[in-house]
């Protein structure tokens, strides 16, 4: 095969693979695209049934309604107390699982404690037990601990469930560090944790980062973890979405309820629209020793 052949050929498969590529992003973007359109629509313009028309009036008082006075519960409360019921929750339990991630990843990577192997493989089992079986267990300490229906019981089961996974990012990144810094720290009279702060975690940006967008995304979207331990106080915004959507009672308001919706998804979309390429790296730093 000659080098026009080749270049011929190479140029098709370019071709062929944004063809695809765009026909996918169609595809996943569809939905958004209805739901944007729709949420600044009249409601009589939703029931006339071509909902990937453009407003023929454009508005955002549904947003504004949806935000502040949309029937969630008893209340016409709107999504804002729950979206800041989910940043009271999320916030915290990042911050918590991370630093617990990086600590025991640090510590099973590193100081080659007895066991450390099958420790990682129970770790590694844990990360993937499902939400369901621990819902009697967890909601059982709750009720002892006396944390039942509150903001701080939540972040507690988030913590928990978490920080196998960033135990596991950060043991992986671990793992590619030099053994001889930790040593010549130690030579120098460095202890456990001036290691841990002066050498780890400056050299932990990629799996900070991973671990961050993983469990921030993970925490804002979860709703069983919400409705099975938040009370009408402490549920947090997935709930509320959902919770405004299945209403039974009065008018369906459509555009009210893609807005809301879409209130719901926009701060995951966000990091990952900013950071997500962070994400990527933090993921492959890990995957070549040496």
């Amino acid at each position: 095969m000659n080098i026009g052949s080749t270049y011929k050929l190479r140029r098709w498969s370019q071709v062929f693979i944004v063809l695809t590529m765009s026909i996918f992003a169609v595809y996943f973007l569809a939905p958004l695209y209805v739901m944007l359109v729709n949420s600044v629509k009249h409601l009589s313009e939703i029931r006339e049934g071509n909902m990937m028309a453009l407003p023929r009036v454009f508005t955002l008082e549904y947003w504004v309604k949806a935000w502040n006075s949309a029937q969630i519960g008893v209340q016409p409360t709107g999504l804002a107390p729950y979206f800041w019921n989910s940043v009271k929750m999320v916030v915290p339990a990042v911050v918590i699982s991370t630093f617990i991630g990086a600590l025991s990843g640090y510590v099973l990577a590193k100081w080659q404690i007895k066991y450390a192997r099958m420790l990682v493989g129970f770790i590694l089992f844990g990360a993937f037990i499902p939400f369901q079986i621990v819902l009697i267990p967890m909601a059982r300490t709750l009720g002892i601990l006396g944390l039942a229906g509150t903001t701080s019981g939540l972040i507690l089961v988030h913590v928990i469930y978490g920080v196998s996974f960033t135990t596991l990012f950060f043991y992986n990144a671990y793992a590619t560090l030099p053994n001889e810094l930790i040593q010549s720290a130690q030579v120098d009279g460095a202890h456990f944790m001036q290691i841990f702060w002066r050498i780890i975690l400056p050299n932990s940006a990629a799996a900070i980062m991973v671990t961050v967008i993983w469990q921030t995304t993970n925490i804002w979207n979860d709703f069983l973890f919400g409705a099975s331990f938040g009370d009408a106080n402490s549920q947090p915004m997935q709930v509320a979405v959902n919770n405004l959507v299945s209403s039974s009672t009065g008018v369906k308001e459509y555009n009210v309820h893609f807005a809301g919706a879409i209130m719901a998804a926009l701060p995951t979309m966000a990091i990952y629209i900013i950071s997500g390429r962070y994400f990527v790296r933090g993921l492959m730093s890990g995957s070549v020793k040496g």
